[in-house]
């Protein structure tokens, strides 16, 4: 049985104890960290935890542990990566991974100097609809890709940026595009692979913070597909939606915070009417895709001996993607895959050169 624990201990956090349940004897959740206390004591208490530590450091030296699930806010997340490799054990850590691509080249070279790895939980891949869709793509079931859009419309009000490190670049790292968006983006990206070029626009529109409250970007991907990518925190009317237009079949999802396969659509080109038989001859799922659809392909792979999805460089071609979505809109420019080095001020940081509106407070 694998053994895993939790560093940090707020509302995510009961997801991965969820899905580290549903797993059954294929793991043990054995230890919680927390550097409060009070909060680690509660949720050891409700999720049947039966060690808590202060710290990182104290639970990686009193516990054999197999992969640390790393749960914290967002500026945290690099250094106990690190911390966890240098002492060879497996990572899984929540979005966004990273404050900035050069976070994630640090992590990089961690992992290739350790004998552990690290996933980041990107879960909306792992539904049982979006790994149809790109399985038909690759099978070429669908035909070429053309168009596409993602949109993550969702509300959060004034109270929400209370948390003090909500809307900070410092700590959360950016808006919307980094912190809500981002779940549906990645799954775009992996269904229609590298993008090519983007040209976008981000705005505080609502919010009182540092940040963006709302971006929009056109992207144009390597096979030629053309997409349109939203990310809002202002929308009262919450959605989280995805459409690809394919040669023989539109296919799209509308859901919110998780999909099952009732979600899904799919209307055939004139002609191409088998794409929907396809479709419906294996659509037969009723789970909500979430961390415990992540953290069973996460086991399978670790039992086979496999590197666990999603790699290193899975995260950095959406970390990437960002990064160049914040230079574009603050550049007024179009930006290229691979521009974003580290001469660039958008490598070290998200912000960049500087938001728009940061010379206007």
């Amino acid at each position: 049985m694998r053994r895993a624990a939790i560093a940090g201990t707020g509302a995510i956090a009961s997801a991965h104890a969820e899905a580290l349940r549903a797993a059954g004897d294929r793991v043990e959740l054995v230890a919680v960290a927390d550097v409060d206390a009070g909060r680690a004591v509660a949720f050891a208490g409700e999720q049947g935890v039966p060690r808590m530590y202060a710290g990182l450091t104290e639970m990686l030296a009193a516990e054999e542990l197999d992969v640390v699930h790393v749960c914290t806010p967002p500026r945290h997340h690099v250094p106990l990566a690190v911390e966890c490799l240098a002492a060879g054990v497996n990572v899984l850590v929540e979005k966004p991974p990273a404050l900035s691509l050069s976070e994630i080249d640090v992590m990089v070279a961690a992992e290739r100097a350790s004998s552990a790895s690290v996933a980041t939980v990107f879960q909306h891949r792992f539904g049982a609809a979006a790994v149809r869709l790109r399985r038909l793509v690759a099978e070429g079931v669908l035909g070429r890709s053309l168009v596409a859009k993602c949109d993550t419309l969702w509300y959060r009000g004034d109270a929400y940026f209370e948390v003090p490190w909500r809307g900070t670049w410092a700590s959360e790292g950016g808006g919307p595009t980094m912190g809500h968006g981002i779940h549906q983006f990645d799954l775009l990206l992996s269904v229609l692979g590298p993008w090519q070029e983007i040209r976008a626009v981000a705005a505080r529109q609502a919010r009182d913070v540092q940040t963006e409250d709302v971006s929009m970007a056109l992207v144009t991907f390597a096979d030629g597909t053309v997409a349109s990518v939203v990310n809002s925190l202002l929308s009262p009317r919450e959605t989280s939606e995805l459409r690809f237009d394919f040669e023989r079949a539109t296919v799209e999802v509308e859901h919110l915070y998780g999909y099952t396969d009732a979600h899904w659509a799919v209307t055939p080109a004139p002609g191409h009417e088998d794409v929907v038989v396809r479709w419906r001859q294996e659509q037969s799922s009723g789970i909500v895709s979430g961390h415990r659809c992540q953290v069973k392909a996460y086991l399978d792979a670790l039992d086979s001996g496999e590197k666990p999805p999603v790699t290193l460089q899975d995260t950095r071609t959406t970390m990437e993607f960002i990064a160049a979505l914040y230079a574009s809109a603050f550049t007024g420019t179009v930006v290229k895959a691979g521009q974003i080095g580290p001469d660039s001020p958008f490598y070290a940081s998200m912000e960049g050169s500087g938001a728009p509106w940061a010379t206007a407070r």
